[in-house]
Order: structure tokens, then C-alpha cells, then sequence
């Protein structure tokens, strides 16, 4: 006699435990299938095959829920995107004992929360056959907010409203027609640079303010400092050349006063600035290995009270270098004790208190 799987013997344990698709595996051999050899089954699948209705009540929680839970937005999302399109993940539960009826919750604990708070009193779920809490969602990176822009408007394509996009996001109509008019504006070129990454409406409505050729360079001064946010976009706004702004409109008092020199020396800074920032940035990882490496091999010689001797009789300059390195802790520091051995470092001005 076969031993029972799983499922099976969860069927004779809990008889209000039913598949939800019964009999849309093939188990028969003899079924006709594909023309193919048949190769052998190597592997171990994580779950059963089918899928069962579960009532709520025997599903026992592996984790304890955090006070204040459902006060949060992510919780009252889960509740909106289930009241408006049902549960599209099943949940994840094992049965350590098919003598009981209990199961045990190992993914979908807030989704248990939703359901029970909107009325439902049993779910689809998956049986595990290992209990590692492991499932698939766990390692799916999140949509980009360009790929959410896409989705967005496929589902305005075919027919589904802005309201119930709102209501399953639990969001406010505002916020998606932010994101349904996302791009409109950006240049292809920066949209490709900002294929894959995380960032709020706001900053393309920023881009939006600069001509494509400034866009572009302001999404790769993001994009390479990581920090793709509001507040950096309008720093580089600021920063930005008139003749390269799609919002300015001079006075006739600023076309009087900014002579074509003066831009074309702004440009060529904001240039240079750039150029170097890339190289920093480029070089800053072998610079620190280096130091770090240095500042291990000078402390090293300069703990050799021989060495430090001859040195400090032949080259005192060069041993004021190497205890530059030696007490540096990190490149910054280097940097500015630098800059004040070459009284080239003005600390800058302190604030006046303001009066009383």
C-alpha cells in the first residue's frame, strides 16, 4: 500500500478541505501527452500540486504580528487590493500532524488579517512540504515605478477605471494620475536611464522643468550618487542653465544684466564640476584600498625607531607626509589635513546666534 501524500492525508483529517481545481494534473500514464520521451522526476517539489480551500479558523500563525500592524498603509493596501481583486497569491501553510485539523501559517500573515477583516472565512492555500518559510515572493524585486507606470496604463488600456486602480492601490485619485502621466515630457534617453529604479512621481514633474539634453545629465547625476529623490532633482533645477530650462521666461531686466560670458563661463564650471565628480567617484574605491594599505605599511616603518631616525635627520619633510597617513582615518581627513598643511583650508564662518 502507498503511503498518502500530504494533501491526502489532510482530506481525511479536515473533510471541509477541498481542491480548489480537482483532477487538473494529469496522473494517468496512459494519458495521451506529448509525443515526447519522459524524462525521470529528479527533483523535489516544495508545495503539492493542488491547491485547497482552507477555513481561516485552523490556519495557527508561525510569527508574531507587531502591535499596530493595521494601522499601517501597507496593511490597508492588502485590505483594498483584496476587497477589489481578490486574494491573487495563495497562502502558505504546512500540517506537521494529519491527525489534527490545524495547519501552519508560513507566509500570508497579513493577508489572513485582510480576509478576516472583509468577512472571508476560509482561502486558497499552497501545502508546503518543508517548513523553511521560503516562497517565492521573497525574492521577486519590486516593480520599478516606470514598470508600475506600464501596468497602470495596460490596465486603463483594457478598460479598467482610474477609481478602482485607486481604490486597489489604496491610494488617492491624485496619485495615479501622477502616475499614469509619469513620462510625459521626459526624453527617451532619460526614461532608459531610469528603466530599473525606485523614485516618487515628483522627480520626473522636476525633469520635466529642464530641456532633454539637461535632463539626461541631471538622471545620471542621480543615478550615479543614488540618491534619485525630489530634493536632488530641484538642487540640479536650480543649477541649471536658463537656456536649458523649459520654465524660464527672462525679464527684461535679467536679459539686460546676464551677458553671454558669464553663461558660457557657468557652463563650462558646471562642466568641469561634472566631469570631476565621475572621476572621484570612478577612483574613490582604489584610493581607499590604497591609503588603507599605505597607512599599514607606514605604521609598520615608522615603528622601526631606526628608520624614523634617518628619516627625521634626511628628509623631515617626507616624514611629515608619512604621519599624515599614517594618523588619517579616513579620505575626507586626508583631504582636508592636505589642504591645511598647504594653507589652502579656511574653516568656514560660524553663524551668529539669533538675538533674544
Amino acid at each position: 500500500m502507498n503511503p498518502a501524500t500530504n494533501a491526502q492525508r489532510a482530506q481525511l483529517a479536515q473533510p471541509n478541505i477541498t481542491p480548489m481545481y480537482p483532477g487538473i494534473h494529469r496522473t494517468d500514464e496512459n494519458e495521451e501527452g506529448p509525443n515526447l520521451p519522459k524524462a525521470p522526476l529528479n527533483t523535489l517539489l516544495g508545495f503539492d500540486l493542488e491547491t485547497y480551500q482552507i477555513p481561516l479558523d485552523t490556519l495557527m500563525p508561525s510569527k508574531r504580528i507587531q502591535d499596530g500592524v493595521m494601522s499601517t498603509r501597507k496593511y490597508k493596501q492588502v485590505v483594498s487590493s483584496i476587497h477589489e481583486i481578490g486574494l491573487i497569491e495563495p497562502l502558505s501553510v504546512i500540517q506537521h500532524d494529519p491527525a489534527k485539523s490545524e495547519f501552519i501559517l508560513l507566509d500570508g500573515h497579513l493577508r489572513v488579517l485582510a480576509l478576516k477583516d472583509l468577512g472571508v472565512h476560509e482561502a486558497p492555500c499552497l501545502i508546503a512540504k518543508d517548513d523553511e518559510t521560503y516562497t517565492y515572493n521573497h525574492r521577486i524585486n519590486r516593480l520599478s515605478t516606470i514598470q508600475e507606470h506600464y501596468m497602470i496604463r495596460r490596465a486603463i488600456d483594457r478598460g479598467v477605471s482610474k477609481e478602482r486602480l485607486a481604490r486597489a492601490f489604496g491610494v488617492n485619485l491624485s496619485s495615479i494620475n501622477r502616475r499614469i502621466n509619469l513620462l510625459e515630457g521626459i526624453c527617451p534617453d532619460a526614461i532608459a536611464r531610469l528603466q530599473d529604479k525606485q523614485f516618487t512621481p515628483d522627480v520626473t514633474r522636476v525633469l520635466r522643468n529642464m530641456k532633454a539634453a539637461r535632463q539626461v545629465e541631471a538622471v545620471e547625476l542621480m543615478v550615479a550618487s543614488n540618491t534619485i529623490t525630489v530634493a536632488h532633482a530641484d538642487a540640479l533645477l536650480k543649477a541649471t542653465p536658463p537656456e536649458q530650462r523649459t520654465d524660464f521666461k527672462p525679464t527684461e531686466r535679467d536679459k539686460q544684466r546676464a551677458p553671454i560670458e558669464q553663461i558660457v563661463k557657468l557652463e563650462k564650471e558646471m562642466s568641469q564640476v561634472q566631469t570631476q565628480y565621475k572621476d572621484a567617484e570612478e577612483n574613490y574605491g582604489s584610493d581607499l584600498l590604497n591609503l588603507v594599505v599605505a597607512k599599514g605599511y607606514l605604521t609598520k616603518l615608522l615603528g622601526n625607531d631606526a628608520v624614523k631616525s634617518y628619516i627625521t635627520r634626511h628628509e623631515p619633510e617626507i616624514l611629515e607626509h608619512f604621519e599624515l597617513v599614517v594618523n588619517t582615518v579616513s579620505m575626507e581627513e586626508a583631504v582636508q589635513q592636505q589642504l591645511e598643511a598647504d594653507g589652502e583650508f579656511e574653516e568656514p564662518p560660524e553663524a551668529e546666534a539669533p538675538a533674544q
